[in-house]
């Protein structure tokens, strides 16, 4: 009995947590995920969530567009070529604002350049569920209040390898608390917090060209994130985490000397093991024979339709950027994934303005299918530009 509560529960949060990350065009049968529909499902999918407003404006996009303070989540290789000493940013996001008024993701970030060929920075990631009521089978009226969360902080050390090319690498701690002990249940207390250790290998490459006689940039970039160890909440059962590759390449051009337009192209795909569509629901969250790095290599071909079905797994973002004097952005973009592995089919909207030594930004999610879960959600982020503070401060 008390095992098959604990996999209930594991197993609710795994579901409730997918969604949230897939914003679910359709209701998931727990009894039968199979047929058209095979999503991926991992523990802690808020990292994946796009956490700030400029990459969130432009399709979901970041890995090969040029370096600003928020670049940890997308590249942290960027931060080597940043034009500036020191930054830091932070972001909100209210998520799923369309069904629940209390879930919201904050994000944290920072760098600071060490030399001409050094930079550092971290982030903060922090995940707020909500409220979530317990009820016991035994007592269904008495409900127990519990506010589930979930955080990672990361630190990266980026580095110029050549003219054009640079790499990083970043380190993780997440921990993810479903306070699944906190709500009375029998063997409640078996529970308790999940916790992981992860790493990201990033590599950024830019070069000046010209393009139709105009100063131009090309410029590509690669993220292969989260490589780290899975999460059990039970001591039991072990979830992978959600391994992720980022390809992308962008062009900007220079039309004149105040106005700037940008594109980009992205792929992306999680390195984890596809689920066998014969197994039970409740079986697909559980990953317990699995290695880290098995599964890794075990993704490109696992797929149980073969090749087709493994192409659907790729997501597909584009995205342009207008930039005006530096100071005035309009961004837009396109967000593709296929309807067997999740259906998010999404446009998106921004803005950015620069005000003195302060960057303001939004971005706006417009759902391709009606009754999306993430319609009207919106991205805001607040940068500040440290090196002008200070310069200020000194004069």
């Amino acid at each position: 009995m008390k095992n098959q509560i604990l996999k209930k529960v594991i197993f609710a949060f795994a579901l409730l947590n997918q969604v949230m990350a897939t914003y679910a065009q359709e209701e998931i049968d727990p009894g039968n995920i199979s047929g058209r529909q095979n999503i991926i499902s991992t523990a802690v999918p808020f990292l994946d969530i796009a956490p700030e407003s400029r990459g969130g404006g432009m399709g979901n996009t970041g890995v090969a567009i040029s370096p600003d303070v928020n670049s940890q989540h997308w590249n942290p290789a960027k931060y080597a070529f940043i034009d500036k000493e020191m930054g830091a940013a932070i972001s909100y996001t209210p998520w799923l604002r369309k069904l629940v008024n209390d879930i919201n993701l904050y994000y944290l970030s920072g760098f600071k350049r060490l030399d001409n060929m050094q930079t550092v920075s971290a982030s903060l990631r922090y995940f707020s569920m909500g409220e979530v009521i317990f009820t016991q089978e035994s007592n269904p009226e008495m409900g127990y209040p519990v506010k589930p969360n979930e955080f990672a902080i990361d630190v990266a050390y980026s580095r110029i390898l050549s003219e054009h090319f640079s790499g990083a690498v970043a380190f993780r701690y997440i921990r993810s608390d479903l306070q699944l002990g906190l709500g009375g249940f029998s063997g409640s207390e078996s529970y308790q917090a999940g916790n992981s250790f992860a790493a990201d290998l990033a590599f950024y490459y830019q070069n000046d060209i010209e393009l139709g006689g105009r100063d131009s940039k090309l410029s590509a970039g690669l993220n292969i994130s989260n490589i780290g160890s899975k999460i059990s909440y039970d001591d039991y059962h072990e979830q992978f985490i959600p391994t992720n590759l980022r390809l992308g390449a962008a062009l900007s051009s220079q039309l004149d000397d105040y106005n700037k337009l940008t594109f980009t192209l992205e792929l992306n795909k999680l390195l984890v093991p596809t689920p066998d569509t014969t197994e039970t629901a409740e079986s697909l969250f559980l990953s317990d024979d699995e290695s880290v790095i098995s599964g890794i290599f075990k993704s490109f071909t696992d797929a149980p339709g073969g090749m087709e079905e493994e192409l659907q797994e790729i997501n597909i973002s584009v995205g342009a950027e207008y930039l005006y004097a530096n100071q005035f952005a309009i961004r837009a973009g396109y967000f593709h994934e296929h309807e067997n592995k999740g259906n998010r089919k999404f446009f998106t909207a921004g803005v950015g303005i620069k005000f003195n030594m302060l960057n303001i930004d939004a971005s706006y999610i417009i759902p391709v299918v009606q009754n999306n879960p993430l319609a009207n959600t919106v991205r805001f982020t607040l940068g500040v530009d440290l090196d002008q503070m200070l310069n200020n401060d000194n004069e």
